[in-house]
């Protein structure tokens, strides 16, 4: 029996536009095996769905608090949301 799929909504504020925090998240998906977004949002922080095996999940909630090397993450909202099957990884 495969693991249950779980959904995390996350918000990354800080110096996470400009940095390719979209492009290495989308990156980090695809090595997990996670579906789900991700998009920049015009107050200049990033929100991402990440669906997937819970570890899977937590390893790019994980990365969303670090980010990539030239962001400086502030602060990481996390929320849980009922799996709406996500396939692919996709940024918005």
């Amino acid at each position: 029996m495969s693991d249950p799929r779980v959904r995390r909504r996350v918000v990354v504020r800080g110096q996470v536009q400009g940095v390719f925090f979209r492009g290495t998240t989308m990156e980090e998906a695809a090595r997990a095996g996670v579906d789900g977004w991700v998009r920049n949002l015009p107050d200049g922080s990033v929100e991402a769905v990440f669906e997937g095996s819970a570890d899977a999940v937590e390893a790019l909630v994980a990365f969303s608090r670090r980010g990539p090397r030239h962001a400086a993450v502030i602060e990481v909202d996390v929320r849980d949301e009922p799996p709406r099957g996500e396939r692919g990884f996709r940024v918005r």
